[in-house]
């Protein structure tokens, strides 16, 4: 080699080294934008099954649905019905939800006077002492924390409005955005990208499907067996069992804890009947029908589940948790694919030949 090559590949690599760290960069200052993307691809992969059975034609010589239009339909649908539990739902829930607020006080006094009288807390804690324990800076602006607030819930608006526009330009671009992208995989493995693919939105499908089966069941469940121990607030904790539900492992334990915490403003007994029923109902719940409605339907065992929670939460918080096992779905079906790649036999001088990978 000369000494032209020599520096010639030296510049070369120095150069993708810091392009490459440039990149990592970009992407880890976008991590915000990429999070939206992301969810926006995965809603997108939800209901492309659901777009794709509307679009096809019923009979033989019938028109084809626009896609556009299904996907509208499907948007319409899943808006519905989000009204509908909305205006059954949100007036008890503001009203039970008010309550508690003004309650709060007195349901903290209580649970003093508990922790005091088992001798797990010496003395009271003034709301006043509690401000003045808190960090620095907390408590000590109303308007700054109430900017916050609203900055916060704009924020919120405005991520939900860019993720269900993004998701659904993904629906309406997903072929030729496949199209696109398949030109940088050789001709040869096509056909496996275009199999895994498929496999990867009927998993992400089946996760999502799962996830509001389970929200509904364990929401239903609580407000029953809670309504039916006279806790108080039954919506709000149906609420969160049902939105915890799409936490594995996790969001049920803070239903539970929360039903406890409410039942204890009532009495002692009551709180260890309602820990017992969230006991029950998480066993219920983790034995039966987690195993049967998400392993099942999206093939993710439940210590790739914990693994992935954990890396997922490290990584983005709670939004990394929840997007945990679609992500670990679509990593099993890429190493399915990986794993069963096609095999030939090159023969050799000595011997039958040696199995390598096909290229």
């Amino acid at each position: 080699m000369t000494d032209h090559d020599f520096t010639r590949r030296m510049v070369r690599t120095v150069l993708t080294v810091a392009a490459v760290g440039i990149v990592l960069m970009a992407l880890a200052q976008a991590r915000e934008a990429l999070l939206l993307i992301y969810i926006s691809a995965l809603i997108a992969m939800g209901f492309s099954p659901l777009v794709h059975g509307i679009e096809r034609p019923r009979a033989a010589g019938g028109g084809r649905v626009p896609r556009w239009l299904a996907i509208l339909a499907v948007y319409a649908v899943v808006v519905a019905a989000f009204v509908l539990v909305g205006l059954l739902v949100l007036p008890p829930l503001v009203a039970q939800a008010t309550t508690l607020w003004e309650r709060m006080p007195a349901h903290l006094y209580a649970f003093e006077s508990f922790l005091i009288r088992h001798r797990l807390m010496t003395h009271r804690v003034s709301l006043q002492e509690a401000v003045q324990s808190a960090p620095t800076g907390a408590g000590t602006n109303a308007v700054g924390t109430a900017l916050i607030a609203i900055s916060t819930v704009v924020g919120g608006l405005f991520r939900l409005i860019t993720i269900l526009i993004l998701s659904f330009y993904f629906l309406v671009e997903a072929g030729s955005l496949f199209d696109y992208l398949v030109r940088f995989v050789p001709e040869s493995r096509r056909q496996r990208v275009a199999t895994a693919s498929r496999a990867a939105v009927v998993k992400v499908s089946a996760w999502m499907r799962a996830n509001l089966v389970l929200a509904g069941v364990m929401g239903a469940f609580t407000a029953i067996g809670l309504g039916i121990l006279h806790v108080p607030y039954v919506y709000v904790v149906a609420l969160v069992a049902a939105i915890g539900e799409t936490v594995p492992m996790i969001g049920p334990i803070i239903a539970g804890m929360t039903a406890v915490a409410i039942a204890m403003s009532v009495s002692t007994r009551l709180a260890v009947i309602v820990g017992l029923y969230f006991l029950a109902l998480h066993q219920l719940e983790s034995n039966i029908l987690v195993p049967k409605i998400m392993e099942r339907r999206v093939g993710v065992s439940p210590v790739t589940v914990m693994m992935a929670l954990l890396i997922g939460g490290a990584i983005w918080g709670l939004a990394g948790a929840i997007l945990a096992i679609p992500t670990a779905a679509i990593l099993s079906v890429v190493v399915e694919e990986l794993a069963a790649a096609p095999h030939y036999t090159e023969p050799t001088p000595d011997g039958p030949g040696q199995s390598i990978p096909n290229p």
